[in-house]
């Protein structure tokens, strides 16, 4: 599935219930949900970290949706590697 799918069914799926929270309440649900994730790296369980990460992203997705921000968009500044340096990897000093 690409990122601008996933946005798109979560937009669907969440879009009124988030924007009705507002930008401030769904951040912190993702803030919340950052903090879950943090819990199971510590535990080391792939299931909880796998659930974790899709929750993580879900709430990001959302967020950005209620900003008016595309994804797709958005990770271009990614594209040509290290937006600093624009190696990959990263040849920045550390």
């Amino acid at each position: 599935m690409k990122i601008s799918d996933f946005q798109k069914l979560i937009r669907d799926i969440y879009f009124d219930r988030d924007s009705r929270r507002g930008k401030e309440g769904t951040f912190m649900w993702l803030v919340e949900e950052i903090g879950e994730l943090a819990n199971a790296l510590k535990e080391g369980n792939e299931n909880e970290m796998r659930e974790e990460f899709s929750d993580v992203l879900a709430w990001l997705v959302s967020l950005a949706s209620i900003c008016g921000i595309d994804m797709e968009r958005a990770i271009e500044k990614y594209a040509g590697g290290c937006p600093k340096c624009n190696s990959t990897p990263c040849d920045c000093p550390p």
